[in-house]
């Protein structure tokens, strides 16, 4: 799989290719400053959308890509053609554990209900104590901030505990969000 944990950052994002180009050159800076870093990008490996664009970012500028994908996305032919490899899994709950054990951090891109469940579900195992690594809510044109105004509510409602440690971060840009990465916790 992937020799070196620490070395692969897993992001997450929208697979549809009809967005704003803002989104999508965001998601590119993403993909070429994981790789700058040294790292390798983790995704769901499509061909579409924010993931093709961290793929393409990473991959033009020198980084090794991973996509996981449940066998019937790839059966459909759903998967990046420029993917250094791909790991496929049989199901989407196996496609997103492999994901986050792959990787010490998690971004997640703007996104639709698939992005929204898998930082989701990312969140809350990261306060369960199932994921280690941080997570970073990258808020391109405050496209999150509907769903961290409803984070900070349930907090607020006392629906979430107040932790020592938050559960995620959130950064503006993708430079940002690499450096909340690179942060001591």
């Amino acid at each position: 799989m992937v020799e070196n944990k620490e070395k692969a950052i897993c992001v997450y994002g929208a697979s549809n290719d009809d967005i704003a180009a803002c989104y999508k050159d965001a998601a590119r800076e993403l993909g070429r400053l994981v790789a700058e870093s040294g790292r390798i990008l983790v995704s769901g490996g499509g061909r579409g959308g924010l993931m093709a664009a961290a793929i393409e970012g990473a991959v033009a500028a020198g980084g090794f890509t991973v996509g996981v994908l449940p066998g019937f996305m790839v059966e459909r032919g759903w998967q990046h053609p420029s993917l250094s490899r791909m790991i496929t899994t049989p199901d989407m709950h196996s496609r997103k554990r492999t994901m986050a054990d792959l990787a010490c951090g998690v971004v997640a891109m703007p996104g639709g209900v698939g992005t929204l469940e898998e930082l989701m579900e990312i969140i809350t195992w990261r306060q369960l104590g199932l994921f280690a690594g941080k997570v970073v809510i990258l808020n391109t044109e405050g496209f999150y901030n509907p769903l961290l105004e409803m984070l900070d509510q349930c907090t607020r409602l006392g629906f979430m505990r107040h932790g020592s440690e938050p559960l995620w971060s959130v950064a503006a840009t993708p430079s940002e969000a690499i450096k909340l990465l690179d942060a001591d916790a």
